[in-house]
């Protein structure tokens, strides 16, 4: 069937949740034109997906919308760590952490931190962000149907509400469509993994007299492990509104309808040792933990990202997280090729990258429900057994060890034992406060839009290079010189090392990508930087400037 185009943009995504909210905001941020669809009419109403891991916040920090996030969080502000108990009034309890930066050791790493913001608060706060940076967010309108060219993708999208239907016509799609994506069906791309892990049913509920119950516990949230009404009790307000998790076991022939109002209040009072508190339940929803990763992160000029790409438990809060990591790698990437500086090759790095970080994180999430004997949980023999990565790790110290990158080892695994933000190529580049323009900023602060030549004051030959490279290029390369001299773009704070903190030398140099990540490192001088640094770039970006 024929249809003249209606809409025309660079991008269409199609999912309005938060990982789709987030490459809306991305994509913004980095002038790509773009429109999302999402079939309900508005953000989610449920209080669930609330913890954002300090990679996710510095994403967040970078792209403006920080200060709002944490507005909407207040109220969790000081909820912090996991407790294990028999019930809330047993003598039976166990903090299975108790803060989540002991410490503060956190702070070397990183600007920021981690961010207690239930999904219901974190997404209205990306929907104004990312309409701010002109993103077209159109709620009540599904797809239809897609097909894709070798110039693009033509959708047909139609309006719930008024039943019209239109095409739009985009360089390329992102899928941010659920666990059940349709987009990823269509494509016929299949999953791997164990698949399902366990079944809860999430249990809003207003109980004034729980608060007094609970006293000065602010945990994140506690496993309740009465064998005969288990469960999760989590915090909404701290003072009359919850959200209990209760198993459900479909397997066993349970069905939602088994979960009445009269069933499921005698489960949450016998779960927390109050027998009669006053229970109102406000809301039901079914929701699966499950380990899948798609065997393909894309199909042409379509990408998978969030749910639809991975599966993970809750435990640990890894799966949207590891989605708006999805969305913000892909997004630097597309508005590169889009802009004409990069090279189409790079939008394969997407899956190369994120696809080994998803199978590893994902395996991590399960092994956590199985340490800390998530409510519903049964695992296979052997999960969560065995040295792990900690959690910190895992969230801030992956790394790419393939991709658009020069310089590492591909044989290394993408989450390592411990934290190494050393400015090894692949990972994350190391954090550290620096002056400009009398002004303090995070060198995090400095990776959004172009990439990011570093150099030392010795350094001058590689910074005479990237200018160079840059022009020849045309390539938005933006070079600092660091240091502490009259010819220097930034100055370290307490006179620290930026070169031993980045792993080189004074006169060596650093490539950091748009996303923040440390593209390639020269550790000192070669005999021509200029002709070195145009091969890293040209391999980087997939440039064939022949």
């Amino acid at each position: 069937m024929n249809r003249d185009v209606e809409d025309r943009v660079p991008v269409l995504i199609v999912g309005g949740s938060l990982v789709g909210l987030s490459a809306s905001l991305f994509l913004g941020r980095l002038g790509v034109e773009h429109m999302l669809v999402e079939k309900h009419p508005g953000t989610s109403r449920h209080p669930r997906g609330r913890g954002n891991n300090v990679r996710t916040m510095e994403l967040f920090r970078v792209a403006g919308a920080e200060p709002m996030i944490r507005e909407a969080a207040s109220v969790l502000a000081d909820n912090h760590g996991i407790l294990q108990a028999g019930s809330l009034t047993g003598d039976d309890q166990e903090w299975l952490f108790k803060e989540i930066d002991p410490g503060g050791g956190l702070a070397k790493f990183s600007p920021t931190g981690w961010c207690l913001c239930s999904q219901n608060d974190l997404e209205p706060v990306l929907v104004r962000c990312a309409r701010k940076h002109g993103g077209d967010l159109r709620f009540s309108t599904e797809l239809l149907s897609f097909d894709q060219d070798g110039e693009g993708v033509t959708a047909v999208v139609r309006n719930r509400e008024s039943g019209e239907d239109r095409t739009v016509r985009a360089d390329y799609l992102i899928a941010a469509d659920g666990p059940r994506s349709p987009v990823r069906e269509r494509l016929g791309i299949g999953q791997t993994g164990p698949g399902d892990l366990f079944h809860n049913v999430s249990l809003t509920f207003r109980a004034p007299g729980l608060a007094e119950v609970v006293g000065d516990r602010r945990f994140i949230a506690c496993y309740l492990t009465n064998p005969e009404a288990d469960g999760a009790l989590l915090p909404v307000d701290n003072q009359e509104e919850w959200v209990f998790h209760a198993p459900w076991h479909p397997d066993q022939g349970e069905t939602l309808e088994d979960f009445t109002d009269e069933r499921v209040v005698d489960h949450i009072r016998r779960a927390t040792g109050v027998p009669d508190l006053d229970v109102q339940i406000t809301g039901k929803a079914p929701w699966h933990a499950a380990e899948r990763v798609a065997e393909r992160y894309s199909d042409g000029r379509v990408f998978l990202a969030g749910d639809s790409a991975h599966e993970m438990s809750p435990t640990g809060a890894f799966g949207s997280n590891t989605g708006i990591q999805d969305a913000h790698n892909l997004a630097w990437k597309l508005a590169a090729v889009l802009g004409g500086w990069a090279g189409p090759g790079l939008l394969e790095t997407y899956e190369t990258e994120r696809q080994p970080v998803a199978q590893a994180t994902s395996a991590r999430a399960s092994a956590r429900s199985a340490e800390h004997s998530h409510p519903g949980y049964a695992p296979a023999p052997g999960v969560g057994g065995g040295r792990q990565s900690g959690v910190l790790t895992v969230a801030l110290g992956y790394r790419y060890t393939r991709g658009a990158v020069v310089g590492t080892d591909p044989e290394l695994p993408p989450v390592p034992e411990r934290m190494q933000l050393t400015g090894d190529p692949g990972t994350r580049a190391p954090h550290m406060w620096l002056r400009q323009f009398g002004a303090q900023e995070s060198t995090l602060d400095l990776y959004e839009r172009f990439p990011v030549l570093l150099t030392g004051s010795e350094g001058t030959a590689w910074h005479s290079a990237g200018l160079g490279v840059a022009e020849r290029l045309n390539v938005p390369l933006h070079c600092y010189r660091v240091g502490t001299g009259p010819d220097d773009d930034l100055t370290p704070e307490d006179g620290a090392d930026w070169a031993g903190i980045h792993g080189t030398a004074e006169d060596g140099a650093v490539l950091v990508r748009p996303d923040g990540f440390v593209a390639w490192r020269a550790e000192g001088p070669v005999p021509d930087p200029e002709r070195t640094l145009q091969e890293v770039l040209e391999s980087v970006l997939r440039l064939n400037r022949a």
